[in-house]
């Protein structure tokens, strides 16, 4: 029995070494262009002075427009009542997020805050965050 070496020339073997790096390549890029979803908490998980990553609530309730003139904030402010499966939490609603959001919507609020107010949870978008409106 002959055991027979078959060698590439230098350029077939530089040709699979660029295929293989073009592949890795491809795959990276696959892997950084996916978009990064932030795990939904749920109502009963909520810290009180945390920031909150994405919580998704439906619209129970959403009470009259106020318009608010402070130092901080000039503009409409409404609250809310939102629940998920695990239960209820108020929301506070800013700017052209009072016309955006409808009782019965399903929103969801991404690097928004949580707080204590008048003792019970309150979430919000705050200045930083966002709010979607995904099913209306």
């Amino acid at each position: 029995m002959s055991v027979s070496i078959v060698r590439s020339s230098p350029l077939e073997t530089r040709q699979r070494e660029n295929r293989r790096s073009i592949l890795r390549e491809i795959g990276r890029c696959q892997i950084d262009t996916k978009p990064k979803v932030k795990p939904r908490i749920r109502v009963e998980d909520l810290i009180p002075n945390r920031p909150i990553g994405r919580i998704e609530l439906l619209i129970l309730r959403r009470y009259p427009r106020r318009t608010v003139t402070s130092k901080g904030w000039k503009g409409s402010v409404a609250a809310a009542c939102g629940r998920d499966e695990s239960g209820l939490i108020g929301v506070v609603l800013w700017g052209d997020q009072v016309d955006r959001v409808r009782t019965g919507d399903i929103i969801s609020i991404e690097g928004g805050w949580c707080r204590y107010s008048h003792g019970q949870k309150v979430v919000s978008s705050g200045r930083t965050g966002r709010l979607t409106v995904l099913e209306a």
